[in-house]
């Protein structure tokens, strides 16, 4: 449960003040040369790279033999930081004195120190000081207590970084004094390591001392972030007798340490946090944020002892307050939750009701079901709509029989709510009874509804020839109306049967049928029915069906799924019998869409057309502009010369002759280039 305590936000104060919180580590290194060989480099007058990468390696496979190489190179400003990485991870003391002896020498330079006269003394500190804390020896703990109040700030927060990463009774000792010693201007150079070091003790078992830097830490003029941090390690070691400090910091006018509590609170396991959390909302009127926060952490504990608090922040206070706690009682979900949502659920704040509403459609168990029930089955339509919208949400099946009763109401709004459920949630076994449904149903949102429910329902019945054998059984016992229902639903299950039918029903007396299978057959989703459109349209007596016919049998002579040759055959076909404006265009955007030289010699007579030569001119720029992308060898290009000139000609459009004359100067540099 105790989890790192540098959380992001303590992190991000330690890195604006410029301290390094965490070495990055080059990933390892393909060793293929012996400790001596890697000595010999670093010895040598090798280039720079290759001598770090020999500290890479040597840090995989080095040995104590290779101490003294690494360590003549701690002074070189370009190499110090390689060296330590070899260093860091020998396992051998000697490495330890020779860091010390380095941190002494920075320290304390001597005659003849090799960092006596060092420039960057500063910087190639810090980094031995890093490289100690990585290796946690505690024999430099006391050089390093005495960098703590070095005037250098970035020095004394190397110092303590390290010192908390040994996280002893000892390094904790001297984080303390030199907190207590120093002036508060100088205590965020310790913050970092102090947290560390009581991290440290924590995971060695030493909660008391931890205990006593945390203490320091939150009561102390630091930065918001690093007290949270302190509160959190307090509050967690204490566990039950840390709540005082919860309330305490709920209390806050800090919103920081307000944020803080919070997440606490979701990591503590004691009921008593309920009680603190619970105690605090309803004490007094606090500002919206901080209760929003503390009513989302009462939801996810989900702790049913919440109930009375989260129930009061329903009934009054902002808005937003409220609907979080109608989401924090569907987290509990606990069957007394749903009368209070039940009754936000009417609430006059349109927003408030809807998350009432979708709260208890998360609600689990009987009791928000029979709630549900209690809806559907009310006398008002505002309530039964709300319950049959809450029937869908929770997916509850065992209501069928109380949507077939709502399908059948008197209520207008009603029937096509409920028949939309029906299709919703009905499996195979419920066709029977939306076809039965149906005969009874006249307007058209509810035919409309049942339509869709019927189709739906029919999906879901593995073998197509099943439902279409029930749906074509009602065709001669309903009326027009139904009929085209039916038809509708035949052409979107498709076969061979459900065509048949579509078809027989062209020929119905009744002028409302017979349009409805035109439309059933110009919408079939399979290739099949494209013969019967081009029959139809030749035999057409009427424009309306004849241009429905055309249009769908067009739509097919474009679908990508069928061959070039099909498709053209079908144009040609439909070309005959073309007569009016619109079927010439029809038959020009088919023919657009077939990228072959065949379209373009189908397309030439309409140029002349003064109803269809727009569109002839953009067919034919558009299928010459694909196939000359396509023509690699230059044998398309001669043939499309002729119809772009011709193209050019006819149009009016400046643009269209634009680009007519680019598609000719490409393809009259295909046919050059040959």
């Amino acid at each position: 449960m105790f989890k790192s305590i540098l959380n992001s936000t303590v992190v991000a104060v330690l890195l604006a003040g410029g301290l390094t919180v965490a070495r990055g580590q080059n990933p390892t290194p393909l060793v293929t040369r012996s400790v001596d060989q890697l000595i010999a480099v670093l010895k040598s007058d090798a280039p720079l790279k290759d001598k770090a990468d020999a500290c890479r390696e040597l840090a995989v496979i080095g040995t104590k033999d290779a101490v003294p190489a690494l360590v003549a190179l701690l002074p070189d400003e370009q190499l110090s930081h390689m060296a330590r990485y070899g260093l860091e991870t020998l396992p051998d003391p000697a490495v330890d004195t020779a860091l010390r002896q380095a941190l002494n020498e920075i320290t304390r330079p001597f005659r003849g120190s090799k960092f006596a006269t060092n420039a960057s003394n500063t910087r190639l500190l810090i980094g031995v000081i890093a490289s100690i804390g990585v290796r946690r020896d505690i024999q430099a703990i006391g050089s390093l207590s005495s960098l703590l109040s070095d005037a250098d700030v970035s020095v004394a927060r190397a110092a303590a970084g390290a010192l908390g990463q040994m996280g002893t009774i000892t390094a904790a000792k001297a984080l303390q004094e030199a907190w207590a010693n120093l002036p508060a201007p100088k205590h965020l150079a310790l913050c970092e390591g102090l947290l560390r070091c009581a991290e440290a003790l924590v995971a060695k078992g030493l909660r008391p001392e931890a205990l006593a830097i945390y203490d320091i830490l939150r009561s102390a003029q630091a930065p918001p972030q690093v007290r949270a941090g302190a509160l959190r390690g307090a509050i967690l070691i204490r566990q039950s007798e840390g709540l005082p400090l919860l309330r305490e910091a709920l209390g806050s006018d800090d919103f920081v340490l307000v944020a803080a509590a919070v997440r606490i609170a979701q990591e503590l396991s004691e009921p008593g946090v309920t009680q603190v959390l619970s105690s605090w909302l309803m004490a007094k009127d606090f500002s919206a944020d901080k209760k929003i926060l503390v009513i989302q952490t009462l939801g996810q504990r989900a702790d049913p002892a919440a109930r009375y608090a989260l129930s009061e922040a329903v009934r009054s206070g902002p808005p937003q307050a409220r609907m979080a706690a109608l989401r924090a009682l569907a987290q509990i979900g606990q069957p007394f939750v749903v009368p209070e949502l039940v009754k936000a659920m009417a609430d006059p704040d349109g927003e408030i009701a809807k998350i009432a509403l979708e709260s208890l459609a998360s609600v689990p168990g009987t009791e928000a079901e029979a709630a549900v029930v209690s809806m559907l089955n009310s006398g008002t339509t505002a309530r039964r709509l709300t319950g049959l919208e809450l029937v869908g949400r929770r997916r509850m099946t065992a209501c069928l029989p109380d949507l077939v009763k709502a399908a059948e109401s008197s209520d207008a709004e009603i029937r096509p709510v409920a028949l939309k459920r029906l299709g919703e949630l009905s499996g195979p076994a419920e066709l029977p009874t939306l076809l039965a449904l149906l005969k009874d149903l006249n307007t058209s949102p509810d035919l409309d509804a049942a339509e869709q429910a019927i189709i739906a329902v029919s999906a879901r019945i593995e073998k197509p020839e099943a439902s279409v054998e029930k749906v074509i059984g009602q065709l001669s016992l309903a009326q027009p109306a139904q009929k085209g229902v039916l038809l509708r639903v035949l052409a979107a299950r498709g076969g061979a049967e459900a065509l048949k039918a579509v078809r027989a029903a062209v020929d119905d007396s009744n002028a409302q049928v017979h349009a409805a299978a035109i439309r059933a057959l110009g919408a079939w989703k399979t290739v099949d029915a494209a013969p019967e459109l081009l029959v139809l349209a030749k035999a057409a007596s009427n424009q309306t069906d004849r241009l429905l016919c055309l249009r769908g049998y067009l739509d097919w002579a474009s679908h990508p799924d069928l061959s070039v040759g099909q498709r053209l055959t079908m144009c040609q076909q439909a070309a005959g019998l073309l007569q009016k404006p619109e079927e010439k265009k029809l038959l020009m955007a088919a023919l657009g869409s077939v990228e072959a030289f065949e379209s373009l010699v189908i397309i030439a007579p309409y140029f002349e057309d003064a109803d269809a030569k727009e569109e002839a001119v953009a067919a034919t720029v558009t299928i010459a502009d694909r196939l000359l992308r396509r023509d690699r060898t230059g044998q398309t290009a001669p043939k499309l010369i002729a119809p772009l000139q011709k193209a050019a000609h006819s149009t009016a459009n400046a643009n269209m002759a634009e680009r007519i004359q680019a598609l000719l100067k490409t393809a009259q540099a295909k046919v050059n280039a040959k």
